[in-house]
């Protein structure tokens, strides 16, 4: 089935901006609970161990939802998928802002997680509505603000706590997100649904759900209160079932969610596992520096408060959210690889740095600004390139992957840290030795080295750009590297 040929209706900075605007309310309400879970827990009346299910089932809803929404937008449009999207995530958040108790909040942050949906579905309109070259300008835009985004939840949640409540965590988000939205659907046109004469394969939707659903829970678990040895091995072996049988109905399908061959081309599948050594990586600084700020100020910790922590951790919010917008301008004129390798070398100096060197806050604060940086810039280089690479027809499914991918790095990441701190542990206070913060920033600095040797024995192929000819069909030409 060929891809019906419709011109591009052309869209200006407004609508572009709007749409970034969006994702930097998103990415504000997804990051307002980290530096207030504390706070959270006080006022719920919950264990540290229910309170990190707030966080956890975000990011189980997000992994799920992310790839189902970006098929759905292939097929019928992104901007209309998306703003069915927004609707459901609005409704999270109001539930959320008049939660009573920790199980209101839990299905509003599940209804919450679909915003990880909308990454894809943006991405689709800017591929539909702009050239290659300015789509990797666009897509580094949208997820600048998007991190932008982590950045005001990261700061705004003590001064509305204080001076209203927490509730209003996330009505305010919510309400930005309701009004983003009304102005998207004003400005960005309609991009036309892909004609087909199959139907959605939706065996492939509810296997894929169920891998990733079954994956991410038993990632929660392990990261919660942990699993014995037996049901790990239960856990992957169901997961490793889900994908065998995800694989076969794929391989059958008339229209399969994820064409396997697009999955299987070496450029896609480099960009996936670079993308989650990144992302472990990074979701190992991000775990780690707010432990260390937090431990008491009497030993070798810093005794921050939430508060100091959010400050502290600001610049390299700003950092992050500037990378990812470079990323898509650097995309345009370097090769993914170059950007990974320089990424890749700087965040493995930083961490065996910081490895040697932890004493002063400042220390800390320029090793997460470093950080993200290079971690932003790797990761939206392959974001946007891989976004232009593939048929306009295929933009959603195959950046909707690389969004989970960053999703399950970020959640490893995580619990690689918290388990080497869980094993270096000082039986008498309870805390993680500084022996442990400092085998931490060395595995993680390690794990970031792992993308040279990726890159090094991985083919370089030329990248290949899309462009629309006056009759409105596509053809590609290879660019230079």
């Amino acid at each position: 089935m060929s891809e019906a040929v419709v011109s591009p209706v052309r869209v200006g900075r407004l609508s572009i901006g709007a749409l970034g605007i969006l994702a930097l309310a998103l990415g504000t309400l997804q990051t307002v609970v980290e530096p207030a879970l504390p706070q959270l827990q006080r006022e719920l009346g919950v264990s540290p161990g229910e309170g990190a299910l707030i966080g956890n089932t975000f990011l189980v809803t997000g992994a799920v939802v992310a790839p189902v929404a970006g098929k759905l937008g292939d097929r019928y449009g992104g901007k209309r998928v998306l703003i069915w999207l927004m609707a459901v995530v609005s409704a999270g958040g109001l539930l959320a802002s008049l939660a009573p108790n920790l199980p209101v909040l839990l299905l509003g942050q599940v209804f919450q997680g679909a915003m990880v949906g909308a990454l894809p579905l943006s991405f689709i309109l800017v591929r539909t509505h702009l050239s290659p070259r300015e789509s990797h300008l666009a897509i580094g835009v949208v997820m600048g603000l998007f991190t932008g985004g982590g950045m005001v939840g990261t700061v705004i949640p003590g001064p509305i706590s204080e001076n209203l409540s927490w509730h209003w965590m996330f009505g305010i988000p919510t309400i930005a997100i309701v009004a983003t939205t009304l102005v998207v659907t004003r400005l960005m046109p309609h991009d036309p649904p892909i004609p087909s004469d199959h139907r959605i394969d939706w065996p492939g939707v509810v296997l894929l759900s169920a891998t990733l659903l079954t994956f991410m829970l038993g990632l929660v678990k392990v990261t919660g209160s942990g699993l014995p040895p037996l049901a790990v091995v239960a856990v992957a072996v169901v997961v490793a079932a889900l994908a065998t049988g995800w694989v076969a109905v794929e391989r059958r399908a008339a229209s399969p969610m994820v064409d396997l061959r697009m999955l299987a081309r070496p450029a896609m599948w480099n960009a996936c596992v670079l993308t989650l050594i990144i992302t472990i990586s990074s979701g190992m600084v991000s775990f780690l520096l707010p432990q260390l700020f937090g431990i008491p100020g009497d030993g070798y910790g810093f005794g921050a408060s939430t508060t100091d922590i959010g400050l502290f951790l600001l610049p390299g919010a700003i950092a992050g959210s500037v990378s990812d917008s470079v990323g898509g301008i650097a995309a345009r004129h370097f090769h993914p690889r170059a950007l990974v390798i320089g990424g890749s070398v700087v965040t493995a100096v930083t961490l065996i740095a910081l490895a040697s060197q932890h004493t002063a806050e400042w220390q800390l604060v320029l090793a997460k600004v470093l950080t993200g940086l290079a971690a932003g810039i790797a990761s939206t280089a392959l974001l946007a390139s891989n976004a232009t690479a593939v048929e306009t027809r295929d933009t959603g499914i195959a950046t909707s992957m690389l969004v989970v991918t960053r999703v399950v790095g970020v959640a490893l990441g995580a619990q690689i840290g918290a388990a080497i701190l869980d094993a270096g542990t000082d039986p008498m206070t309870g805390l993680a030795t500084e022996s442990a913060f400092v085998t931490a920033f060395a595995v993680a600095g390690l794990v970031a080295a792992l993308s040279l040797l990726v890159v090094r024995i991985t083919k370089k192929e030329p990248r290949h750009d899309t462009y629309r000819s006056v009759d409105g069909r596509e053809f590609e030409r290879e660019a230079e590297a």
